[in-house]
């Protein structure tokens, strides 16, 4: 008999065994609760390092560039002037489409010149599309817009013959979105109607 009640007797270990495994699952269970929380912290923060990434980027290269040659006009005569200067852009390859719009009223687009004693931030310039487009100011893939830029007065492209032959000047295109675009040329010894500046 004594034997039979020994088997019914408490057995302390037993339940030592369940609490362990019990502290055993919290453990579990809180580490990935904790896990999970760390993994979409890490994602979240990926994610807006990439989105910070794409901007830099964005804004570090350029969006527009030149597609030809800039061309000025001028006026010949004993006072030579260079009236204006005419430059044809495009979208660099795999850019996204960039508006212009219109000239000096929404400030999408905005062009500087410069020379030796002339800095004008913001020029007036018109812009007309050649050749295929949608016939809105937002320059796309396959579209060209050709800039008429007004050179200012005063400037050393407009006075004396010794003033404007051989003077080098900066136009600098300011796209809403994306790297400006320099372009610095040299007038031409002689003054004619139509100059191609290389």
């Amino acid at each position: 008999m004594k034997g039979i009640f020994n088997i019914f007797r408490k057995d302390e270990k037993a339940f030592t065994g369940l609490e362990s495994a019990i502290v055993l699952t919290a453990f579990v269970v809180v580490a990935a609760v904790f896990s999970y929380v760390v993994l979409g912290a890490g994602f979240t923060t990926s994610d807006t390092a990439k989105k910070a990434i794409d901007e830099g980027v964005k804004q570090t290269t350029s969006s527009v560039e030149l597609a030809g040659d800039v061309i000025a006009k001028g006026t010949t005569g004993n006072s030579p002037d260079v009236d204006n200067l005419t430059v044809t852009l495009q979208l660099t390859a795999g850019q996204s489409p960039v508006d212009i719009g219109a000239a000096n009223s929404s400030g999408l687009m905005i062009v500087s010149y410069t020379d030796n004693s002339t800095y004008v931030p913001d020029v007036n310039w018109t812009s007309t599309f050649i050749g295929a487009n949608d016939r809105d100011t937002v320059l796309e893939q396959h579209e060209k817009v050709e800039l008429t830029i007004i050179v200012p007065n005063p400037s050393m492209l407009k006075g004396t013959k010794t003033q404007v032959v051989n003077r080098e000047f900066r136009i600098e295109l300011k796209p809403s979105v994306g790297a400006i675009v320099p372009v610095t040329r040299i007038t031409p010894p002689q003054i004619d109607n139509v100059m191609n500046l290389k």
